[in-house]
């Protein structure tokens, strides 16, 4: 199937294979880029990656979030190499040289640095001993990320203005905490709706339970709810 260049990408926040290809079935007239998180990957590991490659034809988001010391991650790049993800996350905390070590093991794979979590506010920051705020922080180690070679930044929706405005234009921001109008928040703190973040300049949209909670009604439910949110950007 051909890219549909959709803003959009899909979670696959499961660990249950079967449902997981059902899933790109119902969207994949929509979307062309899938996130496989730790969930996923710490059960089925590199062979239910292949399962769902070999299923369908789609970019993979490879969200592992790795965070060790250099040599430690290069080990881990090199482990997942041929599945040949378009991104691979890394945590932007891991600092300079785990980042630059990990570009330079897969120059062909988008290391993507993960800011702040969504899931984090300016009191839990605070509660860890991290006194600025979070888009002071998120600010910083994206310029750190991008200076070490990652070509491409997590962060959240609130966020993405002000980081766009520090790394250009040539990096790609990708931003879950998106939540359509009737969605629920679930465990994300920092939401915007999915419009306000591309016009803040985001590229791509991590969307997981406001789609895949459809597929109980029906894969059809589930694929015009993409459709729907995907055509709401456009």
């Amino acid at each position: 199937m051909s890219k549909v260049s959709s803003p959009v990408i899909l979670a696959l926040d499961i660990d249950d294979i079967e449902t997981a290809k059902k899933w790109i079935e119902a969207t994949r007239s929509s979307i062309d880029i899938y996130k496989v998180g730790l969930e996923f990957f710490l059960k089925f590991g590199i062979p239910g990656l292949q399962q769902l490659r070999d299923h369908g034809d789609f970019e993979l988001f490879l969200d592992l979030k790795l965070h060790d010391i250099p040599n430690t991650v290069v080990g881990a790049v090199n482990s997942i190499r041929d599945l040949a993800p378009r991104f691979l996350t890394v945590h932007a905390s891991g600092g300079s040289q785990m980042i630059k070590a990990a570009s330079a093991a897969a120059p062909k794979i988008e290391i993507t640095a993960v800011t702040v979590l969504t899931s984090l506010d300016g009191e839990e920051l605070s509660n860890m001993g991290i006194n600025v705020s979070p888009l002071h922080l998120a600010i910083a180690l994206a310029k750190n990320s991008v200076t070490a070679g990652a070509r491409a930044i997590v962060c959240s929706p609130l966020e993405v203005a002000a980081i766009r405005t520090a790394v250009g234009d040539e990096i790609t921001l990708i931003t879950p905490g998106v939540r359509p109008a009737d969605s629920e928040l679930g465990d994300q703190s920092r939401v915007m709706l999915p419009k306000e973040a591309i016009a803040a300049g985001a590229n791509y949209l991590v969307i997981g339970r406001p789609i895949t909670s459809y597929f109980a009604q029906s894969p059809r439910a589930m694929s015009e709810r993409a459709n729907q949110i995907v055509e709401s950007l456009s």
